[in-house]
């Protein structure tokens, strides 16, 4: 049962449904009918895990809305639209089941997604980049600015 992530009520009705990523998801619109208020749900077939390989070595299995968390913090207050952070984070889901072996380091997802931000949006660019690249100081954070500036150049 599906609940409504806005008011939990255990009710809803399927407004479309639609195919997603090559039909390995189906995607469907759903209104609910405690609040009215509208959300999306996706179905997909449950198969080997996708997995991450951290830093340490330690692996975990990919979680999508971890991504997406990471993208909307750097996007916060940005004109980016969220069906593109949607688009985003769908692409590195379909690149980890396409890998050979379903598993990707963070690093790879990391650096995936910067090269994705940097063309929607600078400024998320920067502010996932402090983060994910853990900079140490004001220094660093400058000279991946004027990176970023000898590159628009």
């Amino acid at each position: 049962m599906v609940r409504c992530p806005y008011c939990q009520h255990p009710q809803d009705r399927v407004i479309d449904t639609r195919e997603a990523s090559d039909g390995l998801v189906i995607r469907r619109r759903r209104a609910c009918l405690g609040c009215q208020r509208r959300y999306t749900t996706y179905e997909r077939i449950d198969e080997i895990p996708l997995m991450v390989v951290k830093k340490g070595g330690r692996r975990e299995a990919f979680d999508r809305s971890k991504v997406l968390k990471g993208l909307l913090l750097a996007c916060q207050k940005r004109p980016v639209p969220a069906l593109s952070l949607e688009k985003i984070a769908d692409e590195v889901e379909e690149r980890l089941m396409n890998s050979p072996n379903r598993e990707m380091t963070s690093q790879e997802i990391g650096r995936f997604l910067m090269d994705r931000l940097i063309r929607i949006d600078k400024v998320a660019y920067l502010r996932f980049a402090s983060v994910y690249l853990e900079f140490d100081d004001v220094s660093e954070f400058m000279r991946e600015i004027q990176e970023l500036f000898e590159d628009v150049q």
